[in-house]
């Protein structure tokens, strides 16, 4: 009897510890995919925000900030219009204040996401000094890269 009260605790002690040790890579797998899509998240919101506000004041400063959370072929494009848009943008005195409505993930893994962001913006310039709102919808298409999230791509959608 003694004998197979033993086993018994042995063999509950290693279902415990296996169980145990299960549950606690699938917690940690959770926070690692729930911690990754935050990031995801800060960073599309972020380049949302940065593409949307432009100010021709400073506008070095602005497309600086789009680049800087840029990559591959959308950040070529951006950098190769730069010249042409600032000269635009001080001609027009265009001001664009942006402000990120919601952000959603699309789909995401260890090295890409794709993310839809509404925002807003109050954009005024010299056609229309008293201003004008306008709502964008965006995909953007982001890269694990360097340790960061860079965006690869973005369209408009909808």
């Amino acid at each position: 009897m003694r004998r197979v009260l033993s086993v018994g605790l042995a063999t509950a002690t290693v279902v415990t510890t296996a169980l145990t040790i299960w549950l606690a890579f699938v917690v940690l797998d959770q926070r690692e995919t729930d911690q990754r899509r935050q990031e995801v998240l800060a960073a599309a919101r972020q380049s949302a925000l940065n593409f949307t506000s432009l100010d021709y004041r400073h506008y070095d400063r602005d497309s600086a900030n789009v680049l800087s959370g840029a990559t591959g072929d959308f950040k070529k494009q951006f950098a190769a219009q730069t010249k042409q848009l600032t000269e635009l943008v001080a001609q027009n005195k265009s001001v664009s204040e942006g402000q990120v409505l919601e952000a959603g993930i699309v789909r995401s893994d260890e090295n890409s996401a794709r993310v839809l962001v509404v925002a807003d913006s109050k954009v005024t310039n010299t056609a229309v000094p008293k201003g004008e709102a306008r709502t964008y919808r965006l995909q953007l298409d982001l890269v694990h890269k360097d340790g960061r999230w860079l965006t690869s791509d973005v369209e408009f959608v909808g």
